[in-house]
């Protein structure tokens, strides 16, 4: 009997649940809840409106600070991966930024700027915008050197040549960068939460681990997560098959 491909995500978070009870029961109920544990957290959490202040206070942040990071990375990237010269000169402080650690990052933006919103949004897009930059940079540099010479001998203005050779180019790129920033942006921003703000999932996540609330934490991260999820595949994943049918018939044109 053939399975359908529909079922297998099903049955992957069956087994994934039943792995977890398992666990649950033979390592005791404090250390790891079981799944009837955490749902029962998550329920008296949303309940109480916590959850969906903490998740819409943190959603926030992190879309902001994707938003800037990717503005940002693309407008960078795509110069530092067409001209050699600005890649020479910038290219020792995109190494740099690289490897500043997140945590040095957050803390120098609290004691610069204080324990304020932007700080703390400003301090995640710092920590991503290096690695967009990089992806956008190698996706500049893989562009067909033929379309640029075509887009000058048809004397194409610097919008055009935008619109029609490099951005349809670098779409499945930045499509790329967006996927994984947001998978980064969003554990930064718990950090972030964790160390300065006054709400958001971080700072709930630290309030409950000083109780020893695994219940509680494990429900946050969870339905955090399935935020995520919703987002990855109801928003990143169609954008960029749009985006891939977009340079397609941009390439047939």
């Amino acid at each position: 009997m053939r399975v359908p491909r529909a079922l297998f995500p099903l049955l992957s978070l069956a087994l994934l649940l039943g792995l977890w009870e398992i666990a649950a029961l033979w390592g005791g109920g404090r250390v790891l809840p079981t799944p009837g544990a955490v749902a029962l957290a998550l329920a008296r959490e949303a309940e109480s409106g916590a959850l969906a202040h903490h998740l819409g206070v943190t959603l926030l942040r992190v879309l902001a600070a994707f938003v800037l990071a990717l503005s940002v990375g693309v407008a960078l990237g795509v110069p530092m991966g067409r001209s050699p010269l600005c890649d020479r000169l910038f290219g020792p402080w995109l190494v740099f930024f690289l490897n500043l650690p997140a945590l040095v990052v957050i803390v120098l933006a609290y004691v610069w700027f204080g324990l304020t919103e932007a700080a703390a949004v400003g301090a995640v897009a710092v920590n991503k915008i290096p690695n967009t930059i990089v992806l956008v940079r190698a996706g500049a540099r893989t562009i067909d050197e033929g379309l640029i010479e075509m887009a000058r001998v048809y004397r194409m203005s610097r919008l055009d040549r935008l619109r029609h050779v490099l951005l349809p180019h670098l779409a499945p790129t930045i499509a790329a960068a967006a996927r994984s920033g947001l998978a980064l942006i969003w554990k930064i921003v718990l950090v972030v939460e964790l160390l300065g703000r006054g709400d958001g999932v971080g700072f709930q996540i630290n309030l409950l681990f000083q109780t020893f609330d695994v219940a509680g934490i494990l429900a946050y991260s969870v339905a955090f997560v399935a935020v995520i999820l919703l987002l990855e595949y109801g928003v990143l994943q169609p954008i960029e098959r749009r985006c891939s049918r977009w340079r397609r018939s941009h390439a047939e044109a």
